[in-house]
């Protein structure tokens, strides 16, 4: 059976999580394949909101099993903070829970690197989560990382001394005034390693390959969004993964010929946190509404994000890279109150009229180009079909689906699983 795939397409935080809560109840098996604690999937229901750093977002389905593939790097800390949360809610995730032995470790020492890094830039700083991904990418291409597998091998240890030896050497390099305490930080972190054991590692190429010829039904989950891509996204200011749908071939061991239906998410408007150019950002009372009434703050970092107007030129790049098969609409409820809203269609590159994405897009070279429409009072939070949508909301969606040339097929009006409108 093909594997269907679940990626955001503007620069991450577009409500996956919710997504793929909603969506669980079809799968047998959730797969996250890339990332790590720095991803941030929110999910609402039954009047509580749950954050998954790490696990997927199938978790709270009994049925469904739920692997972390070789793509994704884990912090044994933090993913036993998110298991004792889970384990408060009486989850029996135990019996769910899978880990790839191929998914690589962060280390305390790569957190401490990642801080070094990132204040020796000064104004040059590039937004980063400080969770140890970059770092920990780096030693897996620099091939001296440390995986799950190796966990369970007797000389883990001597290898976790020579890498974190290596990397306070690495720190002291940096030359910057970074406090902590080792010690400290590894009892913490062989404490979680020793909680990671008590899980089921698998050879999740294996099991996913297996789980395909049983006609298992598997959803890929991804992390992040397709704009932060570190190839596609908009680099130097990316995530250090492949966010894009070749990163769940990579991230989980799946054939190119083995994927089937791409969910693509995105907002009604656009959000971004942290540095980096963002062409439609506001800075006026709509954007400031717009972060207001979204609560537009990082579920993992709390840091406030940037808003703007819905970028097609981005969107439809991020489409084409992903090669998206159907639309989800993130937040249009958000945008209920405004008098009109805007939609930027192409940007002014240069002096010249452009639709596709340039290797450029800083403020001084791209200036968006946009079409106006009228806005809409609603509340749509209460609304549960298609025909109860406003006619401005309908002529909104009917417009972005004729430039995409993709159908929406689900409109988020909430953050609650229930508030979700299937409209095909």
């Amino acid at each position: 059976m093909a594997v269907d795939l679940l990626l955001g397409l503007q620069w991450g935080d577009e409500g996956k999580g919710k997504i793929v809560d909603v969506l669980t109840s079809k799968y047998d098996i959730i797969a996250r394949f890339q990332g790590g604690p720095n991803a941030g999937h929110t999910l609402v229901f039954n009047g509580k909101k749950h954050v998954l750093h790490t696990i997927p977002s199938g978790i709270f389905h009994n049925d469904t099993a739920n692997v972390v593939g070789n793509g994704v790097v884990i912090d044994p800390v933090i993913f036993k903070k998110e298991l004792d949360k889970l384990a408060e809610q009486d989850v029996d995730y135990k019996a769910s829970l899978l880990i790839s032995r191929k998914a690589h470790i962060i280390l305390p020492t790569h957190r401490l690197l990642d801080a070094a890094s990132e204040a020796s830039k000064g104004k040059a700083k590039i937004g980063s989560t400080l969770k140890g991904i970059g770092p920990t990418y780096m030693d897996k291409t620099g091939r001296n990382g440390i995986r799950v597998g190796d966990i369970e091998l007797a000389d883990w240890k001597e290898k976790y001394r020579a890498l974190a030896d290596k990397h306070e050497a690495m720190i002291a390099f940096y030359n910057v005034d970074i406090q902590y305490d080792l010690k400290e930080l590894e009892a913490e972190f062989f404490d979680a390693i020793e909680t990671l054991k008590t899980l089921q590692f698998i050879d999740s190429e294996e099991y996913l390959h297996q789980a395909q010829k049983s006609d298992k039904s598997i959803l890929a989950e991804g992390a992040q969004g397709s704009l932060l891509d570190i190839d596609f996204g908009t680099y130097p200011f990316v995530t250090s993964s492949n966010t894009t749908a070749a990163g769940a071939c990579t991230g989980l061991g799946i054939a190119p010929n083995k994927i089937g239906e791409v969910y693509g998410i995105f907002k009604a408007y656009t959000t971004r946190v942290g540095s980096g150019p963002f062409p439609t950002e506001l800075f006026d009372q709509d954007g400031e509404t717009m972060a207001k009434v979204g609560h537009e703050f990082g579920a993992t970092t709390g840091r406030p994000r940037r808003c703007g107007w819905l970028d097609l030129v981005a969107l439809r790049y991020a489409c084409q890279v992903n090669g998206v098969t159907q639309l989800i609409m993130m937040k249009g409820d958000v945008l209920s109150g405004f008098k009109s809203l805007k939609v930027c269609t192409a940007y002014n590159y240069k002096g010249e009229t452009i639709h596709h994405l340039p290797f450029n897009i800083e403020e001084k070279n791209v200036t968006p180009v946009y079409t106006e429409f009228d806005g809409w009072n609603e509340d749509l939070t209460e609304m549960t079909e298609a025909s109860q949508m406003p006619k401005q909301l309908n002529d909104y969606i009917a417009f972005l689906e004729k430039e995409l040339e993709l159908p929406i097929t689900i409109v988020s009006v909430g953050p609650d699983r229930k508030q979700t409108i299937v409209r095909k």
